[in-house]
């Protein structure tokens, strides 16, 4: 091993460039992302309506901590640490499912689904229930979006949570429900991951099914999306925006998070093979079907996309240095049924296919970056914008976190795969 800052390693990056090897590949700096940003910030967790009735859970573990979610008798959603107060047992073992209380199986510590404990046997006259309630984790619901931050004092939040609710409103997702959920594992830092995401100068090669119907233009044009579009654009934001529906571009100051809805291709109505809507019955209160989509960001988990019938969500939680869990929610309108209001393959087909392309390429180019022979590559500045705007922020957010002097034992670099 060799030591190192991580300021020095943030220094010897190329302006342009993807990063240097230790940052796709090294476990101690896999531990700094942790603990300067996924144990820090926002991160998306589920949608609100995964959680429907009071007693209902979800488990989510984020690095070296479980989180439990779940929906109260009061209706309100809250995150707690999974860990009983009693000796630490993990409290809820299953992915999802529901209970009127919160049973440690361990020694039966019983919790109220708003955290507090109302069950401990033979503890003593002097034990306070009052005191043993179980940990609180910071959960807002942003739209029907539910984000969680481990952070003992969270960061702002309002001013994406406003907007989420402006963007948001026309696609009613407090009239939804999972239609469908999938969750893969790709074998490719999350860094990689989200970079894919960004850009879409492979999509052409890669995505067939993917671009019957979705331009690259989103993430081609890059800085120029601030300053102005082609005429179909500006015409299909005036016409959405006309419907009550806010569609320009805008961005977070600090590049957090992005707000911008695109129309499809050939006046496409949705993401399916046919380009025809895939769910009868909207999921929203346009007039329209060809509504486009609205693709929003937020870092460092997620990436979503919203339609006049359906919305689709994706979540990506690193799992180890060079692992990655990618989640994709499928909501279509509560109401909906399936076989009669839409059929489950018409609905996933595209973004399964192109979740299965995507993680390819994530590994091959895991793979490709534990080489010695790997060196930073130059992005381009029109198709590969995206990238070099999300390698800003991360870089931003390593060099204002509290680690930035800290010093790193960096694996060498045969070793590091």
């Amino acid at each position: 091993m060799f030591s190192s800052t991580l300021s020095n390693l943030l220094d010897r990056q190329t302006p342009g460039h993807s990063l240097t090897r230790e940052f796709y590949t090294d476990p101690s700096l896999f531990e700094t992302d942790l603990e300067t940003i996924h144990y820090r910030v926002w991160l998306f967790a589920i949608p609100a309506c995964q959680l429907v009735k009071p007693g209902q859970y979800v488990t989510y573990q984020v690095g070296r901590y479980p989180v439990l979610i779940v929906r109260g008798s009061d209706g309100v959603i809250r995150a707690f640490h999974n860990v009983c107060r009693h000796r630490g047992a993990v409290l809820c073992e299953k992915a999802q499912g529901t209970a009127p209380k919160l049973v440690c199986p361990y020694h039966q510590w019983t919790y109220e689904l708003d955290g507090s404990l109302l069950y401990a046997r033979d503890m003593g006259d002097d034990f306070e229930r009052g005191d043993h309630g179980l940990l609180p984790v910071h959960c807002r619901d942003a739209a029907g979006l539910i984000f969680i931050c481990l952070a003992a004092q969270a960061p702002p939040f309002e001013a994406f949570e406003r907007q989420a609710r402006r963007y948001l409103a026309p696609h009613s997702l407090a009239d939804a429900k999972v239609a469908h959920s999938s969750a893969i594992v790709e074998r490719g830092n999350w860094k990689l991951v989200m970079e894919n995401n960004r850009e879409c100068y492979h999509c052409p090669a890669k995505h067939p099914e993917l671009c019957r119907t979705y331009s690259e233009a989103p993430e081609a044009i890059g800085e120029r999306e601030a300053a102005g579009q082609d005429a179909q654009t500006e015409a299909h934001w005036e016409r959405c925006e006309a419907a009550g529906a806010p569609s320009r571009f805008l961005i977070d100051p600090a590049g957090g998070w992005r707000f911008v809805r695109m129309p499809l291709l050939r006046n496409a109505e949705s993401y399916t093979m046919s380009g025809q809507a895939a769910v009868a019955r909207p999921l929203g209160t346009f007039p329209f079907r060809d509504a486009g989509s609205l693709l929003m960001f937020n870092y460092p988990t997620m990436w979503s996309h919203f339609l006049a019938d359906h919305t689709v969500l994706f979540r990506a939680t690193p799992t180890g240095p060079t692992t990655t869990e990618v989640c994709t929610f499928w909501l279509v309108h509560k109401e909906a049924s399936v076989g009669r209001d839409y059929e489950l393959d018409d609905l996933t087909h595209v973004w399964t296919h192109t979740n299965a392309e995507d993680r390819a390429l994530v590994e091959a180019t895991q793979r490709g970056v534990e080489s010695p022979a790997y060196t930073p590559g130059r992005c381009s500045p029109l198709h590969e914008a995206g990238v070099l705007q999300f390698l800003q922020w991360y870089t931003d957010t390593l060099r204002a976190g509290p680690a930035a002097r800290a010093s790193i034992e960096i694996v060498p670099e045969a070793l590091a795969s």
